[in-house]
Formats: structure tokens, sequence, C-alpha cells
């Protein structure tokens, strides 16, 4: 009987590809770009090779609006590398999680040591509105599932790196921080749901970023998360919730945190 393939096996021949169509033997920095973010990739710094997703094993093309659905190499001012992941799969697509962390690990099998994981989501601090941008400090995982197989235990009490949030820090010294609580998805969290996480302590919610920092964990990177609002979450808002408002409010502070995401990575790879 044929053996199955591992993730990381899986991850390795992926990063086999993207070192061959890149001409990049190592990057060093993994960036995914979450609704709002997506402009960050054009200015920190010049574009070696864009490759569509679905060209590199494990990867398929996006499936939801926002997303570039190809994986990028970028040369840094310093001569180091990123790998901008714009094909993220999301829990509720239904390709189950190894697909949800395939990106970090292969990443991770591309040499890289820092995960920044960006996102748009939903907010239960009245203070924080659409356009706010918060750094994740801890994360709720109410996804009931994890990318972890088998007898691997990962430690995740500074699953969001200290140091890399005080780097961020050192660029926008007014930046909140917050707990984030991944809920499965898609549908939008009910008041209830949202009373609950926030009950339990979240600041934040949304459909992402926490199974690929309990990757990123167990890859030994260091996890920096930012969190866009682009609402208040269900209960805490004074209407209804729709996909289309997300994404216009992600369009509309996508220049300005775009600017402050460049910045942030251009002093952690000069500090790090």
């Amino acid at each position: 009987m044929e053996k199955l393939e591992t993730p990381a096996e899986l991850a390795q021949r992926a990063a086999a590809v993207i070192a061959d169509r890149t001409g990049v033997a190592t990057h060093d920095i993994a960036l995914t770009l979450g609704s709002g973010w997506a402009g960050a990739a054009e200015l920190i710094g010049e574009t070696v090779a864009t490759i569509p997703a679905q060209e590199i094993p494990g990867f398929a093309a996006s499936a939801v609006a926002g997303h570039s659905g190809s994986i990028s190499s970028i040369r840094l001012a310093s001569g180091h590398h990123a790998l901008v992941l714009g094909a993220r799969t999301h829990y509720y697509e239904g390709k189950g999680v190894r697909a949800v962390a395939h990106g970090i690990r292969t990443a991770a099998a591309c040499g890289a040591r820092t995960a920044i994981l960006t996102n748009g989501c939903g907010s239960t601090v009245a203070q924080w509105g659409p356009g706010t941008v918060v750094l994740i400090r801890d994360h709720i995982n109410l996804t009931a599932t994890s990318p972890l197989e088998g007898a691997t235990f990962v430690d995740l009490t500074d699953a969001y790196s200290p140091t890399l949030r005080n780097i961020a820090h050192e660029i926008d010294p007014d930046l909140p921080e917050g707990v984030y609580a991944q809920f499965p998805g898609p549908h939008y969290e009910t008041p209830a749901e949202v009373k609950m996480a926030r009950i339990l302590g979240a600041d934040l919610v949304g459909m992402s970023t926490t199974l690929e920092t309990i990757a990123a964990r167990e890859a030994e990177m260091s996890v920096l998360g930012l969190s866009l609002v682009t609402n208040h979450a269900a209960g805490f808002a004074p209407g209804n919730l729709n996909h289309a408002e997300v994404l216009e409010a992600g369009r509309a502070a996508g220049p300005r945190i775009s600017k402050l995401l460049a910045a942030i990575i251009a002093l952690i790879d000069e500090e790090c």
C-alpha cells in the first residue's frame, strides 16, 4: 500500500517548487495578508517572482474575495526575502485543517523564522471601530480542532511574540493589544456567541489566524498577529453584518495600514 504523504513532506515539496520558481533558496519572513492588508506587499521591497498558488503542491486558488490567490517572493531592503502567502485557506472552506496550516508549514520549510499573520475582524470593544489596527497578544481557538497531530505538545504561553509586539510599538506606540477568538465560520457569529466570546475574554472575533499560529509555533517560528477591525461584531454593531461592508472597510483602511505594516516589517528585518 502506498504511504500517505505527511504534512511536513508536502510542505518540503512545496518549498522546493518555490525555491526553484523564485530562484530564492531561503526566505526569512512569512507574510499572510488578510482582508485590507494586501497593499503592504507593494511597499516592502522588490517583487522577485509571483506564482499562482495552484501551481505549488498543496495550495489552491483563493476561494475568498479580497485574497490574491498567489504566492510571491519579495526582496527586502536588507537583501533578505519575504514570502507573501496570498492564498490563505480558511477552515470553513472544508479542505481540512492540514490545508489551513499548509501555507505556514511551507514558509517554515522555506526557511522563514518569523510569521506575520494579518486579518480583518469584528470588534467587541466599543472604542475599537472600523479602521482600528490591534496587535494580537493572545487567542482563543473556538474551532474545536488543531493543526497538531498525534502526541505533539506545543507551548502557547507566548504564542504571539512579545519581542515582535515591542517592535511594532516602536513604530506606533499607540497600537492597542487584544485577544482574538477564531470561530469556524463561514457564517457570522450570533450576538449570543459574540457575548460568550466577550465573557471568555475576546476583544476581537474572526475566522482565521489561530490555527496558523499554532502551526507556526510548532515550527518554532516567532509570530506577530495584527487585526484590522472591519466592523463591530454582532450584538455590538448597530445593524446587520455583510461581507461587502467588511471588504469596503478594508479598502478604506488599506493605504494607511499597509504603510504601517511595511514600516513594522522593515524594523523587524533590521532588529531580528
